[in-house]
């Protein structure tokens, strides 16, 4: 992650923008002291809305809740001589 200060962020923005956008967070600092990253859209929006378990992604099927019918075959896997 590349780190700038503020008044080097403000003088160097559409920099900052183009490599946030490309997929590199950019930590912006403030006294020294780290106080924002700049994310692309699509890293934030992977950050606020991520991927349902496996669990809940079944849950929210429109097969949720259907009886399956499962038979078990009981053939033997090998014949004994």
């Amino acid at each position: 992650m590349h780190s700038w200060q503020l008044q080097q962020a403000k003088a160097h923005l559409s920099d900052l923008i183009k490599q946030a956008a490309a997929g590199q967070p950019q930590e912006i600092t403030v006294r020294g002291e780290p106080t924002v990253v700049i994310l692309s859209t699509r890293q934030c929006e992977r950050l606020i809305h991520p991927k349902p378990t496996l669990i809940n992604f079944l849950r929210q099927s429109p097969l949720f809740g259907n009886e399956l019918e499962i038979t078990r075959d009981k053939s033997p896997d090998f014949l004994i001589c």
